[in-house]
């Protein structure tokens, strides 16, 4: 089960996986617990078990807990402590009344529901009967209803949450002394029928000083009880903890707060225990799982994969004895990824494999944001980047560390499950994580490369790669006809193949488009000695009437060709078979790829070929037989890198199973034409920190309106009739030097615009970014004010 029908070859022109090695007997020690952040350490247990419910899109899913859609109306701090006091007072005085009997028959059902004998002419209970017990249990009720009903009238909780709890511990520990004290007295004074309900139940005997000595003892614990339960009340317990530094540093309150395993461990249910597995007979497998989970020795990603490699087998069950022999055998180890990784040498992020999810900050609290999404993680997942997502922000707001290399590093887990492949192109010492965290690396220009780049992306048809190469090499020249420039490049291709089985080397190309009397000869001869090559010499030939012709795209092919004809690639872009290009074709295979650009040094030649690697991964993972994988491909820089026909391939990737990210410092890297048609075929759009009010402006026209409701307020003079009336206005003005006014308030639904263009340049905190989202499915989320992880 080790290749389970994807994981089989080494070629990389055959689109396979390199680099294989063997599974480790261990997994490697684990950086963090799975789906924490360094310092949280959640078991394996937990973190599988955790719920993750359904949720828009971009919620970071685990353990989140859904708010309201709409705010709760808020009472004003002033009101609401006026309430309470007023209500307290209401209490008060009826209590007060009731003590005094000034309330007539507030004891009549309890005298109703109970023996005559038990009470006296004067309504006092009789000793030593069960009146004296329950005269002090009917006040007690009594006294705990009307604290009750004047509590609710008041909104006490509100208000002790509010006003004292939110103003932290020392304020709620504060508070509660004079409480305490009140009580106790009227406790003492035996206004609260504590004291009567407890002494009212104890037994004497003839000895005065014994039974001094019970009721002061029953007195001192009514004391430490109130005490106790006053202590509780103002979290004192919390309090000395914290400050003895005991319970360690608090934890803030959080929405998305992880909640216990919803499975109780054990169970049928639990899913440490692959009640799947055991439903389908491989008993013996499960418990050999759970037994790799239990001992510590599986991590986040085998847990993904061998349940993705479960899932195969359910689809193909004629592979399920090879993944039953290769469980038994290496454990969590089975079902492994041909570079024998089991997870990344390290990681910038946190993730979550089971929801595929990518922590990357939080929605800010704030009247711009809906009220549901306020306070909660963000996160991103393939279902939103299928859709593709555009990034646009100065240099220097975080585009590469705090989105493009936790999405890459995302992905990069995700193909060690088996459910992705990722290629990430960004300019050589780009950050987007160690070398080991790849199965290939291609540093173009770099002489110490392992791994070459095929120009021509994997085809074999002459008529396709001629396609992609004149979308990489004059997509980008205005006036230049591509198809034209792709008939010109097929003229030169197709016969070069049938002459020499493979395609022209640069230098080859180059020559061909110079038309260089030599290498035209040469390749005349080579088909003419081939009586079966008739199509390919006319071919020849009209390339040959062709030349130099008005309007003809061969000068301007060749000069870019001539980008790529340097001694800094020499060795580079082979089509002899002697190095290992790697192919976009590869996408079929869980791959993670990472391409370094010369933009330092050759800044035309690396733009060319990040336009000719959008153009094949378009081609390739539209032409993919098995789209199971998630293809994803992640440009750190995509200045200059896109044309009309890649923005039209971008928008039909949604259906391919695939998605790009493209980061710009400013949409003026993108042509005119292009730039609507760009912001119109991604769903995903983030606008960082520091963008221009121009580039705002198309944000805000993409993103659109919405109604909102308005209150505007007009103030009136109040002019009086009576003389009284004026004298009481003069002399208020004179107080106050302002004029008596009236206000008259106007409600109103208007369309304004999500976020304008002026917002978005100057209202964006640093470290935040403005980000929609939009699901494959159509589900859509509204811009969101989101604080970048990392931010402080």
């Amino acid at each position: 089960m080790d290749t389970e029908g994807t994981y089989d070859g080494q070629a990389i022109r055959a689109g396979h996986v390199p680099r294989p090695a063997a599974s480790p007997e261990h997994p490697p020690k684990p950086r963090h617990a799975p789906g924490g952040a360094p310092g949280q350490t959640p078991a394996l247990a937990d973190w599988i078990g955790t719920p993750r419910p359904a949720a828009e899109p971009g919620v970071w899913r685990y353990g989140h807990t859904p708010r309201a859609a709409v705010e709760p109306e808020r009472t004003p701090d002033r009101a609401l402590a006026s309430g309470a006091l007023i209500s307290f007072l209401g209490c008060v005085l009826v209590w007060s009344l009731m003590r005094n009997t000034y309330i007539p028959f507030w004891d009549t059902p309890l005298k109703l529901f109970t023996p005559d004998s038990w009470w006296a002419a004067n309504g006092e209970p009789v000793a030593k009967t069960g009146g004296v017990q329950a005269k002090p249990i009917y006040e007690l009720l009594f006294v705990a209803a009307l604290l009750y009903g004047f509590g609710r009238l008041g909104n006490w909780r509100t208000v002790w949450t509010r006003l004292v709890v939110a103003r932290g511990p020392v304020v709620q520990a504060l508070a509660v002394v004079p409480l305490a004290y009140v009580t106790i007295v009227l406790v003492h004074n035996y206004q609260l029928p504590i004291r009567q309900l407890v002494e009212g139940f104890l037994t004497f005997d003839g000895d005065p000083v014994a039974n001094r000595a019970v009721v002061d003892t029953t007195r001192t614990v009514i004391d430490v009880v109130l005490v106790l339960a006053f202590a509780l009340l103002g979290g004192v317990v919390g309090l000395v903890r914290r400050l003895s530094g005991a319970g360690g540093a608090a934890e803030p309150a959080s929405a998305d707060r992880p909640h216990p395993p919803a499975p109780q461990a054990g169970s049928e249910d639990d899913p440490v225990r692959w009640p799947q597995l055991r439903g389908a007979g491989l008993g013996e497998v499960a418990d050999r799982l759970e037994g790799e989970a239990g001992g510590g020795r599986m991590n986040d990603v085998d847990y993904a994969r061998i349940r993705r490699a479960w899932d195969s087998v359910r689809v193909d069950p004629s592979r399920m004895r090879a993944f039953a022999d290769s469980v038994r055998d290496k454990g969590a180890g089975a079902c492994v990824h041909p570079s024998g990784d089991r997870d990344l040498p390290v990681r910038a992020a946190r993730h979550d494999l089971l929801a595929r999810q990518v922590l990357l900050g939080t929605v800010e609290d704030g009247v711009r944001n809906p009220y549901a999404r306020r306070g909660t993680s963000l996160a991103l997942d393939p279902d939103v980047l299928g859709t593709s997502l555009l990034a646009v922000g100065p240099s220097g707001t975080g585009k590469t560390q705090r989105l493009v290399r936790p999405v890459v590093e995302s992905l990069a887990l995700q193909a060690l499950a088996g459910q992705a492949a990722v290629v990430a192109v960004g300019a050589a010492g780009a950050q987007l994580g160690p070398d080991a965290a790849y199965d290939v690396v291609v540093r173009i220009g770099d002489p110490a490369s392992v791994y070459d780049l095929d120009l021509y992306g994997g085809a074999s048809d002459p008529d396709e790669a001629a396609t992609l190469l004149a979308e990489a090499f004059v997509g980008d020249v205005p006036g230049i006809d591509v198809r034209r420039a792709a008939t010109a490049l097929a003229q030169l291709l197709g016969p070069f193949r049938a002459a020499y089985g493979r395609f022209p080397a640069v230098p080859e190309l180059r020559e061909l488009l110079d038309r260089v009397p030599a290498a035209f000869d040469a390749l005349r001869r080579e088909l003419a000695a081939d009586g079966a090559q008739q199509s390919m010499l006319r071919e020849l030939d009209a390339r040959t009437r062709q030349h130099g012709a008005h309007g003809d795209p061969g000068p301007a092919l060749a000069d870019r060709v001539a980008l790529l004809d340097r001694p800094a690639f020499a060795g580079f872009f082979d089509t002899t078979g002697q190095g290992r290009p790697f192919s976009l074709r590869a996408l079929e295979h869980p791959i993670r790829v990472r391409v370094d650009l010369p933009e330092r040094g050759h800044a035309d030649a690396s733009r060319m070929l990040a336009r000719l690697l959008l153009a094949q991964f378009n081609a390739a993972a539209a032409a993919r037989a098995d789209r199971s994988l998630f293809a994803f491909l992640a440009f750190d820089d995509a200045s200059h890198t896109l044309t009309a026909e890649t923005v039209r391939g971008v928008q039909r990737l949604r259906s391919a199973h695939a998605g790009v990210l493209l980061t710009l410092r400013s949409l003026d890297d993108v042509p005119e034409a292009l730039r609507m048609p760009l912001l119109g075929a991604v769903g995903c759009r983030m606008a960082f920190s520091g963008v221009t009010t121009w580039d705002g402006k198309r944000f805000a026209e993409a993103w659109g309106t919405e109604w909102v409701e308005t209150r505007d307020v007009t103030h009136r003079t109040v002019f009086a009739d009576q003389p009284l009336t004026r004298a009481i206005h003069a002399f208020r003005k004179l107080v106050t030097g302002k004029a008596v006014t009236t206000d008259a308030v106007t409600v109103r639904q208007v369309e304004r615009e999500r976020w304008s263009a002026s917002d978005l340049a100057h209202a964006v905190p640093p470290g935040h970014a403005v980000l929609s989202l939009t699901s494959v499915k159509g589900e859509r989320a509204a811009p969101l004010l989101v604080r970048l992880a990392g931010t402080a």
